[in-house]
């Protein structure tokens, strides 16, 4: 092993480290230079060889010295103090060393390339190349080569043709030094290949090497027998079209009829000679034509009603661009007869009916409303259809309250089981006992026999709408908060108590913190049921929800009534924005709809004189609500802080026009925060803009 010192480290003599690290039996000692911030330094520093900015200390025991400086007065220097058996390479040397070095890399690279240039070339052919040089080893394998013979490149290269590749023929080539072309060869028992195979000559014309080039014939075979199979391929197409009961029409990229099926002539009355040839505008009685559309925008469209043919056919057209590789060859249609679409539609809403009456009708999309205080009702519905808490939904009449009962059960995972609605106002208490709770055999004169099951029940593992809570008797309030403790009930007349698997959602118009202090609502059940409270607010809260209200009941009696009423003017929308609304949306569907049935059928648009009497209000002449005279005699120091409180949110709110996000951001506390306190202080159903 030869020991090796560099002095000089400059780029020269980093290009010389990296050298003698690549050489074998030299080992590098040590790098010397009198600047230690030399770059060869800093590489040796972090390749861990020795440095330093003597070489006295080394000259005792090396072999090579490279003196790299390019300071003449170094080689003398070093001369005179190496030992007589080490040799010293001068710099002059050194630096041809370091130019030969340099040009060497450059060829190595251009030799690199030019080979990674011939290998891409050799591998991006789809034909497979295999050559071997005159001792019969293999020194080209190409991709296309691996991929038919199912070997690898470094499996063959180097190693002699016959031993490695089966079935070739190269070394009789190059023995004879006869070509083979156009022969077909098995390779396996699916795979067929032609191959040519020549030998390959020098200058003097002796043969020192052959070629094999190949390709897999199984793909030519598989593309002559799809042309020999067009024919019947088109022939089953013009079967199948003949065959659908679906019109269909085909022009090209001009617009020119192609094709037509018998379809096509039953429902238009048009026959193949009075389409095919002629432009696609030929069979439109009404509208515009569909095909002309497409090809110019290259984008389909579907569901356009137009008349088509000599007799006027109404029908539904969707029409498709016909795209081959990216370039548009022509567009086909599918013509729908609407007559069809009729019956269907008719026997989808009869199934739609029947749906409705054994489920939820409603869902959070049939929910309108995009003011802050709608948003922030919605938003803890859908919390609420995420769990399996009880729920009561608080606002004055009109406002919704069964459409969020409805969308909640359907938002929930109990959307497959019953939805079963309770109106608690409208039934005696007994009758509502039996109903709620079942009664058992000989329970009252004119029970079943066999007793019934009650509403909670028949709801097992869905939910019951308890409308109208706030009627309850203090009597059947006390059996309700039994099964919401209890979760079981006890029939009428019977002993055996039953489990039951029932979510409750219960609703109410009545303020129940004042129906608890008159003595008229329990105070227990109360907080059994607000486990989750979501209020629900009047119209006259959200006016800026009221035009898109007005619009989807304008399209509901459309439909009902069979009418055309396109808008509402905006005259009349001012009109309607200025009225209090004490009946909510009820009362608005009410007011459209006997302004709609009192319009004449060419009218299309409702306008003020259109609409029933309304008396126009002002938020500042509106009386209070649920605002009442505080007596300050007798407080504790918690009710004053209540009503100091109190005081506090509805004047925000009063300023904030009854925005509560507005006036939860000026008060400093979040919405959820803002809910709560209202709810907590017996406001949360009081209309902030009614004063204070």
């Amino acid at each position: 092993m030869h020991k090796v010192i560099v002095v000089g480290a400059g780029k020269g003599g980093t290009l010389l480290i990296h050298l003698l690290l690549q050489m074998e039996g030299v080992k590098l000692i040590a790098v010397i230079d009198h600047n230690a911030d030399a770059p060869g330094i800093l590489v040796a520093n972090s390749l861990g060889i020795q440095v330093g900015t003597d070489y006295v200390p080394y000259l005792a025991d090396v072999d090579l010295i490279l003196e790299a400086t390019g300071d003449p007065h170094a080689y003398d220097d070093i001369l005179k103090k190496k030992r007589a058996e080490t040799v010293l390479i001068p710099g002059n040397f050194t630096s041809i060393i370091m130019r030969l070095i340099r040009e060497h890399e450059k060829l190595i690279q251009t030799l690199r390339q030019k080979q990674r240039e011939y290998d891409t070339m050799l591998n991006s052919t789809h034909d497979a190349i295999i050559a071997v040089n005159e001792e019969g080893k293999v020194t080209i394998f190409n991709r296309a080569s691996e991929k038919l013979m199912g070997l690898s490149k470094n499996e063959v290269i180097g190693t002699r043709a016959e031993h490695t590749i089966p079935n070739t023929r190269l070394h009789y080539v190059l023995k004879s030094g006869q070509p083979e072309i156009n022969q077909e060869q098995a390779l396996t028992n699916d795979t067929r290949i032609i191959t040519n195979r020549v030998p390959v000559r020098n200058d003097a014309g002796e043969v020192v090497g052959a070629v094999s080039v190949f390709r897999d014939i199984t793909e030519i075979i598989s593309l002559l027998e799809e042309v020999t199979d067009l024919k019947e391929l088109q022939s089953l197409l013009q079967g199948i079209l003949h065959s659908s009961d679906e019109a269909i029409s085909v022009v090209d990229g001009d617009g020119i009829g192609l094709l037509i099926n018998p379809a096509y002539t039953r429902i238009t009355g048009m026959t193949p000679k009075d389409v095919i040839g002629k432009p696609a505008t030929v069979d439109i009685s009404e509208g515009e034509s569909m095909h002309m559309q497409v090809l110019r925008t290259k984008k389909p469209v579907r569901g356009v009603r137009m008349k088509l043919g000599p007799m006027r056919k109404d029908v539904v057209v969707n029409v498709a661009p016909v795209l081959v590789n990216g370039e548009l060859r022509g567009s086909v249609g599918v013509i729908h007869d609407i007559s069809e679409f009729k019956t269907l539609s008719e026997e989808l809403e009869t199934a739609k009916r029947l749906i409705r009456t054994l489920e939820a009708k409603y869902t959070f999309d049939d929910i309108i409303g995009d003011s802050e205080t709608m948003k922030g009702a919605i938003e803890q519905a859908k919390l609420a259809a995420m769990t399996p808490a009880t729920v009561i939904l608080r606002g004055e009449s009109g406002t919704g309250k069964e459409l969020f009962a409805h969308a909640i059960h359907n938002g929930s995972s109990r959307k497959y089981n019953q939805f079963i609605r309770v109106n608690c106002a409208s039934l005696s208490e007994t009758l509502l006992e039996s109903e709620l709770f079942g009664y058992e055999e000989g329970a009252f004169t004119g029970a079943k026999r066999g007793g019934k099951r009650g509403l909670f029940e028949e709801a097992s593992g869905g939910t019951i709408f308890l409308d109208e809570i706030g009627e309850l008797s203090m009597g059947m309030q006390a059996k309700l908060l039994r099964v919401l403790q209890e979760k079981e009930i006890i029939r009428v007349g019977g002993t055996k108590a039953i489990p039951i698997d029932v979510r409750i959602i219960a609703a109410t118009h009545v303020h129940m913190e004042t129906a608890i202090q008159a003595g008229k609502f329990r105070e227990d059940l109360y907080y059994r049921l607000h486990v989750l409270p979501i209020y629900i607010p009047p119209l006259r809260q959200r006016q800026e929800d009221l035009e898109a209200l007005a619009s989807f009941l304008l399209q509901k009696f459309n439909l009902e009534y069979g009418r055309h009423v396109q808008q509402i003017n905006k005259s009349t929308l001012e009109v309607l924005k200025g009225y209090r609304w004490p009946g909510n949306v009820r009362e608005l569907e009410n007011i459209l709809g006997r302004a709609i049935i009192h319009m004449k059928f060419t009218e299309i648009e409702i306008m003020p004189h259109h609409l029933p009497p309304l008396e126009r209000t002002d938020a500042s002449q509106t009386e209070a609500v649920n605002q009442k005279p505080t007596n300050r005699k007798s407080r504790t120091l918690k009710q004053a802080v209540e009503e100091a409180e109190k005081q506090c949110i509805l004047q925000e709110l009063h300023k904030a026009k009854g925005n509560r996000t507005e006036a939860a951001k000026q008060l400093g506390v979040s919405l959820r925060n803002l809910y709560y306190k209202m709810e907590k202080l017996g406001i949360l159903e009081t209309n902030p803009q009614d004063g204070l």
